[in-house]
C-alpha cells in the first residue's frame, strides 16, 4: 500500500520570511523539516511538495531560480539520506489570469496522487495556510494546518501512526 505526505513549501519546508523568496541564497530549509522528511522516507512514504510560486508570473524570480532552490534542498536532504520524490508548483498568480493548478484548487494534489498511484485515504497534507488544507480536502486527502515555521515533527509521528 503506497502512502504519501504532501507538504507545502514556504513555512513548512523552508523558512517563511513574509515576502517572496526570490533567490536561492535566501532559501533556508528548516532543520525539523529535514528530520520530518527523513521520518516519512524511513516509514516508506512518498514525499511530495505542492507549492504556489506566483512570483514567477509577477516577474520577481524565474522558474530556473525555483529549480535551483529545490536542487539545494534535495542536496541537503541527501546529506541525511532523505529525499523529496516529487515537486509540483504553480507558476501563476491570480492578478495575471486564472489557472486550475493554484492552491486552493486541488489539481496538483490529484495529479500527484494519480502519478504515484496513491489512494487519497493513504495520504495527508501539511500546510501553513488554509488554502493548503482546502487543496487537500478537494482531493479527499486529510489536511493539517500548522503555523508558519512551526516544528511539525510531532505531527509527522501522528500521521504515520494514523495512516498505517
Amino acid at each position: 500500500m503506497n502512502k504519501a505526505i504532501f507538504l507545502d513549501r514556504d513555512g513548512v519546508i523552508n523558512e517563511e520570511i513574509g515576502e517572496y523568496i526570490t533567490r536561492a541564497v535566501d532559501f533556508n530549509v528548516l532543520p525539523h523539516a529535514i528530520e520530518g522528511i527523513k521520518k516519512f522516507n524511513d516509514a516508506g512514504w512518498q514525499v511530495v511538495i505542492i507549492t504556489n510560486q506566483g512570483g514567477i508570473a509577477k516577474g520577481l524570480y524565474t522558474a530556473a531560480e525555483v529549480d535551483k532552490m529545490h536542487r539545494l534542498m534535495q542536496q541537503q536532504l541527501a546529506g541525511v539520506n532523505a529525499r523529496v520524490d516529487l515537486i509540483y508548483y504553480c507558476p501563476h498568480h491570480p492578478d495575471y489570469g486564472k489557472c486550475l493548478c493554484r492552491k486552493p484548487d486541488s489539481l496538483l494534489v490529484q495529479k500527484a496522487l494519480a502519478r504515484l498511484r496513491i489512494m487519497p485515504n493513504h495520504a495527508a497534507f501539511i500546510g501553513d495556510k488554509p488554502r493548503d488544507v482546502e487543496a487537500a480536502i478537494g482531493a479527499a486527502v486529510q489536511g493539517y494546518l500548522i503555523e508558519p515555521n512551526e516544528n511539525w515533527l510531532p505531527l509527522a509521528d501522528e500521521i504515520i501512526q494514523k495512516i498505517s
